[in-house]
């Protein structure tokens, strides 16, 4: 299967990259330079060096895919406006490519921050409730679903929770933090974080492009329903100091971290029943009971890099 990839040098689509070219696909991804696009290439991929927010320069490989996998993330203040110029230019591209006889599918990228604090259980179903950060997120997986030509394009999206793995990432930071001796947590830490491991969330963005059916909305996390001190406190058994432990009140955090402050504060409680229907099965299923396998991780990948 061909797969164009946005965002293959990121957290989330570096991960994609490689289960997609160790499951024997062929991935054109696109990336932002030149060292970027040697990374790519070392690991048997095809880069094309463009910007997310130029289409005339991505736009033909993207019509040549049976998968369009939009991973990336914009970071700059254009954030909202490059990524609807992408989902138009991407499902475009789709479209095009079912007028010429062919399938098409585009698997778009969101997040469970869109649901906001969960009062219970919440599956793919729940009403979305985001919170600031994310608030233009749902416009955005809107807009993918009306795109798809009324069903003629697959389109589905990705819900992931925290990802954890590797030396990228939020939960990568706390283990960073941890060694260095000192971990900031928004709130008393009572809050539920759903996460998933990189691995694990790139396996479904590959069991979604391989399946015909496969439609609608995805949740991807461990559903370990981990609480933030929890894992802090994993964490910290496993470092050679103990570290100190401070929780930030929520209007300190949102004064240093403006909206991202409410982003880690959400308690949120989440199933994945679509994407284990698929037969997804996380092979990790907590941050806490892994921590001494993901601190071996971490080293290794700050090794590998520096």
């Amino acid at each position: 299967m061909r797969i164009f990839l946005t965002g293959a040098t990121g957290y989330i689509g570096s991960a994609i990259l490689e289960t997609s070219l160790r499951s024997g696909h062929q991935v054109t991804a696109l990336v932002r330079d030149p060292e970027r696009a040697e990374h790519v290439s070392l690991r048997g991929g095809r880069p094309i060096v463009g910007e997310l927010g130029k289409p005339a320069g991505y736009v033909a490989a993207a019509e040549d895919a049976d998968v369009i996998v939009h991973a990336a993330s914009e970071r700059s203040k254009r954030v909202v406006e490059v990524d609807r110029l992408a989902i138009e230019t991407l499902t475009g591209a789709a479209g095009r490519r079912i007028d010429s006889g062919h399938a098409a599918a585009f698997i778009y990228t969101s997040g469970v921050w869109v649901l906001g604090d969960t009062s219970g259980p919440a599956a793919e179903d729940s009403p979305l409730k985001p919170t600031p950060l994310v608030a233009w997120r749902p416009e955005h997986e809107e807009l993918v679903r009306s795109l798809s030509r009324g069903g003629r394009i697959r389109t589905a999206i990705v819900r992931p929770g925290i990802v954890y793995g590797g030396a990228r990432g939020i939960i990568s930071d706390l283990l960073k933090n941890a060694k260095n001796g000192l971990v900031r947590v928004v709130g008393d830490g009572s809050n539920h974080w759903p996460c998933v491991y990189d691995r694990d969330l790139a396996d479904l963005y590959v069991r979604l492009a391989v399946h015909p059916d496969a439609s609608g909305i995805f949740h991807a996390n461990d559903e370990a329903d981990e609480r933030v001190a929890d894992i802090v406190e994993a964490i910290a058994r496993h470092v050679m100091v103990q570290p100190d432990v401070r929780h930030v009140p929520i209007e300190e955090a949102r004064a240093k971290m403006g909206q991202y402050a409410d982003a880690l504060a959400l308690d949120q409680i989440v199933r994945s029943p679509r994407a284990r229907a698929l037969g997804w099965t996380p092979t990790l299923h907590s941050v806490g009971g892994n921590v001494a396998g993901l601190i071996e991780e971490f080293r290794s990948r700050q090794e590998a890099a520096a």
